[in-house]
C-alpha cells in the first residue's frame, strides 16, 4: 500500500559467492550498510532476525502526523522512522514497519547520554536543546541483526542487535559522572497529542523495570508490555509524567518524578543514571510481549538468559544466513547479485511473528488466545503482499506460509465481523485499503497443494468474507455486480478487484470439489466486465443508475474512481481472465498496441505533481512500477504475438527500479512485494494470477539460480548465452523439453528439475 514516493533505504546484504551451491555456508562478507536509501520513508537500517517481533532500529526525527490540525505530508517520510538524509537520531524503538504506505509502532524509544539531563528531544534544527544526538554515515554500520553507530554528542558508541522478541542494546560510554539511558514512553512514528492513550511503568529492583504502553493510532486499540534489565544497576532513576492533570488522586503526597518505583500516565518518559569509567560498556536487554508484564518477562528469560552480545548477534545472522540460502544465484555482476540478496532480506522481515513465546498471543476479540500447533503472526499488508510475496512463501517458506494463513483464520474466527483480515497488526483490523485479499492467499495456497490447515473453514471464511455487505460497496457490488461510484469512491479499482478475489474463491471451491459455490463465485468473477467502456476500451466509473460517470480522464488517478493507479494501468487488471481482457479491449493486436502505449507515452507532470503516490522514479511511460497494481502488466505480453516486448520490459524495469544505490527502489517496499516481484522477474518467473497453479515466465537476470525446496529437492534455472543485450527468450525447456506457452506449474517447481532460458537479440 502506498501512499508515497518512496525511495528506499534498501538494507544492503551482498552475498559474496558462498550462497549458490552450499547452503550453510557463511556469505564471505556483509555489505553495509543502506542501499536504496529511503528519500520518503522505507525500511529501517536496525536490527532483526527474520520475521522478528522485534524490529529494532535508529529513529532520526519526532515529525507529528499534524500540524495545526491538518495532516503534515512530511510524515510520510518517517513510515519507517529512519531517513537516510538526517543528521541527528532520537534514539532507538523497537517496532517498525518495513516499507508501508502508512505507519504505526516506534515503541519504547530508548536513548544514551552524558552531561545535563533533557527528557524533550529537541529538534533537527536545534539538536541541542534535547536528547537527540548528531552522528556520520562514517561511523554506522548495518549487517543483517547488527546495527552501529557512533553518537557524536556524546562520545558513545551504539550497538543493536535482537532475537524474535528481545532487543539487546550495547552501549559504550565516557568517563562520566552523569551518564543516562532515557526511555521515551511518549515517542511513536506518525505520532500525535492523543495517541498515548496510557503507559505505565515501574522498577522492580535496581535492574529490571517493567510497564505497558497502549496507543491508538492505525491500530485502534494497541498494547505492548515489556521487561527492560540493566547489565548495571542504576543508580538513581526518575519516571517522569510530564502531562498536566486537573485531578491527581492521592498520589499526589508522593514526589512520583524522582526514585519512586512506578507510575502511569499518558506522557512518561524516565531516565536511568549511571557513574561511567572511560570504555564501560552498560547492556540491556527489552523484551516485548503482546498478552503481559510476565509475558514479557518470559521471553526475556527464555530468549537471552544471559549478557553475551556476540552470541545474540551471531545467532541471528545464522538464521540470516540459513533463510537467505534458500535460493542460491550466479549473476553477471555483484550489483545484481547485491539486489537480489537485499530483496530477499526484505521479503523475510515480514509478517512479524505475534505471540509469546509460550504461544499466547492477543487477538483481533482483545482476548488472550494460545496458538496450538502453529506460529501467530501479525503486520497483514494484504493489499499488496497478495500479488508475489505469499506465492514466493509458498515456493520458499511453505509452512511459515500455512503459520500465517491459521493465523488469519483465527483472526477470521475472533472477529465480530466474521471476515477475514484486510490490513491488520498488533490484534487490530484497520481495513486499509480495498479488496478481501485474504481469500487470495488461502486459494494459491490450497491450489498449489499447500494446504495443510482447515481448507473447509477456509472456504467458509472466504464465502462469508465476500459477502459481508457493510464492507466497502459490497452490498451494491453483490446487487449489481459492480460498485456505483455515487455510492463508494474508488469504485472501478473495487469492482476489478473483487472480481478477481471471487475468482479466487471459484478456484479454492473447485479444489475442494464444492460445485455450487465455484460457479456462484465464478460467475461474480466475471464482474470486471461490468465497468468497461467497450467504446473506449476503458475501465471507468459507473454510477447507480447503470450509467457511466460524463466527467473522466483516463489519465487521472485522483477522483476518478481508482486508487493508486489512472484507467490506463487498471484496465489491465484482469489477472484470472486475459482472454476476456483481450475481447473487452478490442482483441489480442489491441492488447498489444494497448501495452506498446503504456510504456512508451509520456504522463505529463500535473498527474502526480500533487500527490504522495509517485514520482518519476516508479514510472516506465505510464506504466507505474512503484504501485502494485501494475505489477503483472510486463506479462500480458504473454497473450500477444509479441511476448519478447515484454521480456524486454522486464529487464528494463529489473535494471532501472532496483538498484544499489541510495535510491534504489523505485517505491516503498510494501513489506516485502516491491522486493518479491523483482525475486520471481529475475529468475524468470511470476505468479500473474495466484490462485492458479501456473506461472508465467519472463526473461530471467540471473546466470543461473538454485532454489533449495523444504521437500528437500531443488529446483534449477539456467541460462544460455546471458548478457545485458540478450534478453529475447528465443527458447525454454524443463528438463529438457520445450515449452510452447510461456509458463510452468506449481508442480513442475516442487518437483524439482532444471528450467534453462535459451536467450539472445533476435526477436523473430
Amino acid at each position: 500500500m502506498k501512499r508515497g514516493v518512496l525511495c528506499i533505504v534498501v538494507f544492503a546484504i551482498s552475498i559474496g559467492g558462498g550462497f549458490s551451491q552450499n547452503t550453510q555456508k557463511k556469505p564471505s562478507q556483509w555489505v553495509d550498510p543502506f542501499i536504496g536509501t529511503q528519500r520518503m520513508g522505507h525500511t529501517f537500517p536496525g536490527a532483526t532476525v527474520p520475521f522478528g517481533s522485534v524490529q529494532l532500529s535508529p529513529d532520526t526525527d519526532t515529525i507529528q502526523y499534524a500540524t495545526n490540525g491538518l495532516y503534515n505530508k512530511k510524515v510520510y517520510e518517517y513510515c519507517s522512522g529512519y531517513q537516510y538524509t538526517d543528521k541527528t537520531i532520537v534514539g532507538f524503538s523497537h517496532t517498525h514497519f518495513s516499507g508501508t504506505g502508512h505507519s504505526d509502532l516506534g515503541d519504547i524509544l530508548v536513548m544514551p547520554t552524558i552531561g545535563k539531563l533533557r527528557l524533550n528531544p529537541g529538534t533537527a534544527t536545534n539538536p541541542d536543546a534535547g536528547y537527540r544526538s548528531r552522528y556520520s554515515h562514517s561511523s554506522e554500520v548495518a549487517e543483517p541483526n547488527y546495527y552501529q553507530v557512533f553518537l557524536n554528542d556524546y562520545g558513545i558508541n551504539a550497538e543493536l542487535t535482537t532475537t524474535t522478541r528481545v532487543g539487546m542494546h550495547r552501549y559504550t560510554f565516557p568517563k562520566s559522572k552523569e551518564s543516562q539511558v532515557i526511555i521515551d514512553l511518549t515517542y511513536g512514528i506518525y505520532n500525535y497529542p492523543e495517541k498515548n492513550v496510557w503507559t505505565f511503568i515501574r522498577v522492580e529492583n535496581d535492574t529490571l523495570v517493567t510497564g505497558y504502553r497502549q496507543t491508538h493510532g492505525w491500530a485502534r486499540t494497541r498494547t505492548v508490555y515489556f521487561a527492560i534489565a540493566f547489565s548495571k544497576p542504576f543508580k538513581s532513576f526518575g519516571l517522569v509524567n510530564e502531562e498536566k492533570l486537573l485531578y491527581n488522586g492521592f498520589w499526589r503526597k508522593f514526589d512520583q518524578n524522582s526514585n519512586f518505583p512506578e507510575n502511569a500516565g499518558r506522557e512518561i518518559k524516565s531516565h536511568f543514571n549511571f557513574e561511567t569509567s572511560a570504555n564501560e560498556q552498560i547492556l540491556m536487554k527489552v523484551a516485548i510481549s503482546p498478552v503481559s508484564i510476565n509475558g514479557a518477562i518470559n521471553n526475556l528469560v527464555a530468549e537471552v538468559p544471559h549478557w553475551d552480545f556476540e552470541k545474540i548477534k551471531k545467532q541471528g545472522q545464522d538464521e540470516w544466513n540459513k533463510e537467505l540460502s534458500k535460493i542460491g544465484i550466479e549473476t553477471l555482476n555483484d550489483d545484481d547479485k547485491t539486489t537480489f540478496y537485499t530483496s530477499l532480506y526484505h521479503a523475510f522481515m515480514g509478517p512479524t511473528v505475534y505471540m509469546d513465546i509460550d504461544g499466547n498471543y492477543k487477538g483481533i476479540d482483545q482476548n488472550v488466545h494460545t496458538a496450538k500447533g502453529f506460529t501467530n503472526y501479525t503486520t497483514f499488508s494484504l493489499w499488496d503482499t497478495y500479488r508475489a510475496l505469499h506465492p514466493l512463501f509458498n515456493i520458499i517458506q511453505p509452512s511459515r506460509n500455512v503459520d500465517m494463513i491459521k493465523s488469519m483464520l483465527a483472526h477470521y474466527s475472533q472477529s465480530v465481523h466474521k471476515m477475514l483480515p484486510v490490513w491488520s497488526h498488533y490484534a487490530n483490523e484497520n481495513w486499509c485499503m480495498i479488496g478481501y485479499h485474504s481469500v487470495s492467499l488461502l486459494a494459491d495456497a490450497i491450489v498449489k497443494g499447500n494446504n495443510n490447515f482447515d481448507t473447509e473453514l477456509a472456504l467458509r471464511a472466504a464465502v462469508q468474507t465476500a459477502n459481508n455487505g457493510r464492507y466497502d460497496g459490497l452490498e451494491h457490488y453483490i446487487k449489481l455486480g459492480y460498485v456505483p461510484e455515487d455510492k463508494s469512491g474508488n469504485s472501478v479499482s473495487k469492482t476489478l478487484e473483487y472480481a478477481y478475489d471471487d475468482w479466487a474463491i471459484a478456484q479454492m471451491a473447485k479444489k475442494l470439489n464444492n460445485t455450487e459455490v465455484y460457479e456462484v463465485f465464478k460467475e461474480r468473477s466475471l464482474n470486471y466486465q461490468n465497468v468497461f467502456d467497450t467504446t473506449i476500451h476503458f475501465a471507468r466509473p459507473k454510477l447507480l443508475d447503470g450509467t457511466f460517470r460524463k466527467r473522466f480522464d483516463p489519465l487521472d488517478t485522483h477522483n476518478q474512481g481508482f486508487i493508486e493507479g489512472n484507467s490506463w494501468n487498471y484496465s489491465l487488471y484482469v489477472p484470472h481472465d486475459e482472454d476476456g481482457l483481450k475481447k473487452v479491449l478490442g482483441g489480442q493486436n489491441e492488447l498489444e498496441v494497448y501495452l506498446d502505449s503504456i510504456f512508451s507515452m509520456t504522463l505529463p507532470d500535473k498527474y502526480f505533481e500533487n500527490t504522495e503516490d509517485i514520482t518519476r522514479e516508479g514510472i516506465i511511460g505510464n506504466y507505474v512500477h512503484g504501485n502494485e497494481p501494475s505489477h503483472h502488466i510486463p506479462y500480458l505480453y504473454n497473450w500477444t504475438a509479441s511476448p519478447w516486448k515484454g521480456q524486454r520490459n522486464l529487464r528494463i524495469i529489473c535494471n532501472t527500479k532496483y538498484k544499489p544505490t541510495p535510491d534504489g527502489l523505485s517505491g516503498n517496499d510494501d513489506l516485502g512485494q516491491m522486493s518479491a516481484w523483482y525475486i520471481f522477474s529475475s529468475l524468470g518467473f511470476y505468479p500473474v494470477a495466484p490462485g492458479s497453479e501456473y506461472y508465467q515466465l519472463g526473461s530471467p537476470v540471473v546466470v543461473s539460480a538454485t532454489i533449495h525446496l523444504e521437500n528437500g529437492k531443488t529446483f534449477s534455472i539456467k541460462t544460455a548465452n546471458q548478457s545485458p543485450s540478450n534478453f529475447v527468450v528465443q527458447k525454454v525447456t524443463l528438463n529438457g523439453k520445450d515449452i510452447a506457452d510461456f509458463r510452468i506449474k506449481h508442480s513442475d517447481i516442487l518437483a524439482g528439475g532444471e528450467l534453462t532460458f535459451y536467450l539472445g537479440t533476435n526477436n523473430k
